[in-house]
């Protein structure tokens, strides 16, 4: 061998060296039920095609009005506000399996169900539903990540998680609106297979992770409703929640207003997927190394200081920087607000205490676009200013609620 070609040799090997460290330090050490549980949520995110072009479809093939249709999608907010509280008792109830298992299926059926709707009752019968089946996964999946994360991974398990769900979403969307103009019959079945495929996986590849013993569940709702503690956190999650939904309730009317078209909300909107995408990996695994309200007062102040940036906007460019912006904040939040969940909440009650913090982001959502429009009336740089005053209003009750929560986790 040449002198030449023992540094290529060792070059080649640190570099190999170096990319295994990367990935080591961000995917290394998670259990394999976790991972089934990640690959399963990418897959049910890849499939999530009719909700963001469910009043497409209400206006658009089944010619209903546009009141009625905001009456609809209300209805199927309220259905939204229930699932999480309901998968919750379920997941604590009969078992993680059990809730995503039967929640994806339920899913599945409801979406097949309201794609083949001939009536304005069923059609709103179905929807209610699927407000009600949508999240019903949602505080098992939280669950079983705190069951069988250790406490010093899950903040990075949550980000992987939160990783996986916005690529798959992000695809989605940009599929879910070639097959849409196509018609929209086979975004039904693709998302009602996508369900199935999740839901099949998680009952063969995912063992049972629910606390045994009798004390399972004591207490129920009661007992997470006399935690004062989780219910503060929950009411600022609402105050975040509120800010968060603008992006979905009423920037596009802000933009449209101005005289944008719908594609340069579309593309806009495909910046969030971007940075969550291209950041996540790059910040997730180190956020544990930080205090939990610290981290997310910081990603609420991002976050104001995104809807600052969107109250100075008047092109798509200004509010593509907003948008980019408060995601970081985005990015930080939702990484975290699981990882506090699994700290204060006991093992039995995990998915009870998960579907609280459902039940505060559901109710949020529905708040948003009824101060947001109101607001959006008076002005767009009123709404985004108010956000903004939200956002910052949420970042000093947590760090207010700081102390409560760090003796909580150091028990």
């Amino acid at each position: 061998m040449s002198r030449t070609e023992v540094p290529f040799a060792k070059t080649g090997e640190n570099g190999g060296g170096r990319l295994r460290a990367f990935v080591r330090v961000r995917v290394g050490g998670l259990p394999g039920a976790f991972w089934v549980l990640w690959g399963g949520s990418l897959v049910n995110r890849l499939g999530s095609m009719v909700n963001p072009f469910l009043s497409l479809y209400l206006t658009g093939v089944r010619d209903v009005p546009i009141g009625t249709t905001g009456i609809i999608l209300a209805v199927s907010g309220i259905g939204s506000v229930i699932s999480q509280p309901l998968g919750g008792y379920i997941a604590d109830r009969f078992g993680r399996r059990v809730a995503l298992t039967g929640g994806m299926l339920a899913n599945g059926a409801t979406l097949l169900a309201l794609g083949h709707a001939q009536s304005l009752t069923v059609l709103v019968a179905a929807c209610f539903v699927l407000g009600v089946t949508i999240d019903l996964f949602r505080p098992a999946a939280q669950a079983l990540v705190a069951d069988a994360v250790p406490a010093a991974d899950r903040t990075r398990a949550y980000g992987l998680l939160l990783w996986a769900i916005n690529l798959g979403f992000s695809l989605a969307m940009v599929l879910g609106g070639y097959l849409a103009s196509h018609g929209y019959q086979l975004l039904f079945w693709l998302d009602a297979g996508a369900c199935t495929v999740f839901g099949v996986l998680v009952w063969f590849a995912i063992p049972e992770t629910r606390p045994a013993g009798r004390e399972r569940g004591a207490g129920g709702f009661l007992a997470v409703g006399r935690d004062r503690v989780m219910l503060a956190f929950a009411g600022i999650i609402v105050l975040y929640a509120i800010v968060f939904q603008q992006a979905f309730a009423t920037l596009p009317l802000a933009m449209t207003s101005t005289g944008m078209s719908s594609s340069a909300y579309g593309i806009v909107m495909g910046i969030n997927g971007v940075v969550v995408i291209a950041m996540q990996p790059l910040i997730g695994h180190r956020l544990a190394a930080f205090d939990k309200s610290r981290v997310l007062a910081t990603g609420f102040t991002v976050a104001a200081c995104g809807n600052a940036v969107a109250a100075a906007a008047s092109t798509a460019v200004g509010y593509a920087v907003a948008v980019a912006v408060s995601t970081l904040g985005e990015i930080l939040v939702f990484a975290i607000t699981a990882a506090v969940v699994a700290d204060l909440a006991p093992a039995r009650l995990r998915g009870r205490y998960n579907g609280l913090i459902g039940m505060a982001w559901g109710t949020g959502f529905l708040i948003a676009p009824i101060v947001g429009t109101r607001l959006l009336v008076v002005g767009s740089t009123t709404l985004w200013l108010s956000c903004t005053a939200l956002a910052l209003l949420a970042a000093l009750c947590q760090l207010g609620l700081a102390p409560a929560l760090r003796r909580r986790a150091a028990v």
